[in-house]
C-alpha cells in the first residue's frame, strides 16, 4: 500500500533563503498530520552543516516518521562539460545526504531549457550525466529518481524535459534497476499535455509520486509560457492549489497506478494557504488510497 509523506511548499523561501523558519520547527508543524514521511530538500540551509543530518534523522524518527525522498535539482544540460562535472559532484553529495538521512529515493532532473540547446544534445547530456550518478546510489542502495518537472524554485528557465515525448525519450536512455520515474499529474498541464496520457506511457516506472493540483489564479497558460523564461523561480500567475480540488483526477491516476503494482511514497505538494488545507489534502489523499489499496 503507497504511503503519504510531505513536501514543505509553503515554507521553501523561510527554510531555504532567509532562515526564518528552522527545520525543526517544520518537523513539529508536520508531526501534526497523519502522514508516514517528509520529503526533504536538499536546499534547507541548515542541511550545508553535515552535522544536522544525523540530527534532524533522529528528530523525523522521533516523530514516528522517516525520510523516504529527498528532492534536490541538478542542472544537468549546461553546455559546459566542467559545469555539468560539477552537478554530478553535487548529486553525489546528495545522495550522500539522502542515505544519511535514512532515505531510499533521490531525485534527478535533466536541468533548465536554454534557449540554445538542441533536443538531442540536452538528452545527451542528462542521460550521460544521470548515468555518472547511478554507481553511487546503486552502492548505497538508493534509487535516483527523475521527475516530469516545470522549474525549480531558483532556475532562470523551466525544465529541458518538460514536454512528454522529450521526458519519454531521456527514461528511455536509462535502464537500471536503481532508476524510475517520480510522476507529477500537475505538472503536465504546465507543459499543455494530458497528465493520464503521460502516467500510461511511464507507470510501469513510476517508483514514486508527487501529488499537487494546480491551478492559474489569472490568465492563460499561453500568458504563462511567454514569461517563463528568464525569470527565476515559478511565474506568480501559478498557484499550487488543495490536493482534490483542481483539475487532476486522482481516481483515473489511482487506477493506473494500483494496475500496475505501484506501491512506493506519495509526497504531498501542498499547503501554501496552510496547514489546515495540507491537512485537508491528507485526508482526502488516505481517503483514495484506502479505496484503491484496501
Amino acid at each position: 500500500m503507497p504511503r503519504l509523506a510531505a513536501f514543505p511548499k509553503a515554507f521553501m523561501q523561510a527554510l531555504c533563503k532567509d532562515g526564518s523558519m528552522t527545520v525543526s520547527e517544520w518537523i513539529h508543524l508536520a508531526a501534526d498530520l497523519d502522514i508516514e514521511g517528509l520529503e526533504w530538500y536538499a536546499g534547507f540551509l541548515e542541511m550545508e552543516n553535515q552535522s544536522n543530518w544525523s540530527r534532524f534523522r533522529k528528530e523525523v524518527e522521533d516523530q514516528g516518521m522517516v525520510i523516504p525522498m529527498m528532492c534536490c535539482s541538478p542542472d544537468f544540460t549546461h553546455p559546459d562539460p566542467a559545469f555539468r562535472k560539477n552537478e554530478i559532484v553535487k548529486q553525489k553529495h546528495w545522495i550522500e545526504m539522502t542515505h544519511a538521512l535514512g532515505g531510499s529515493y533521490c531525485r534527478v532532473l535533466s536541468g533548465q531549457r536554454r534557449p540554445e540547446l538542441s533536443i538531442e544534445e540536452g538528452v545527451t547530456f542528462a542521460a550521460d550525466s544521470i548515468h555518472a550518478c547511478l554507481p553511487h546510489a546503486a552502492e548505497r542502495g538508493i534509487t535516483l529518481i527523475i521527475e516530469n518537472h516545470y522549474k525549480d524554485d531558483f532556475w532562470d528557465f523551466p525544465e529541458f524535459a518538460q514536454q512528454m515525448d522529450i521526458f519519454c525519450m531521456l527514461i528511455d536512455r536509462i535502464e537500471s534497476p536503481h532508476f524510475g520515474v517520480n510522476y507529477d499529474p500537475s505538472n503536465t498541464y504546465l507543459a499543455g499535455e494530458d497528465p493520464l496520457e503521460l502516467l500510461k506511457r511511464v507507470s510501469h516506472r513510476v517508483v514514486t509520486m508527487h501529488a499537487s493540483d494546480r491551478y492559474l489564479a489569472e490568465g492563460t497558460l499561453e500568458d504563462l509560457r511567454r514569461e517563463e523564461s528568464g525569470a527565476t523561480g515559478y511565474a506568480k500567475r501559478l498557484r499550487h492549489g488543495e490536493i482534490g480540488q483542481g483539475l487532476n483526477d486522482y481516481d483515473a491516476i489511482f487506477s493506473e497506478l494500483k494496475r500496475v503494482g505501484f506501491d512506493g511514497w506519495i509526497s504531498i505538494e501542498d499547503g501554501v494557504d496552510g496547514m489546515d488545507q495540507l491537512a485537508r489534502s491528507v485526508s482526502f489523499l488516505k481517503s483514495k488510497i484506502a479505496a484503491y489499496w484496501p
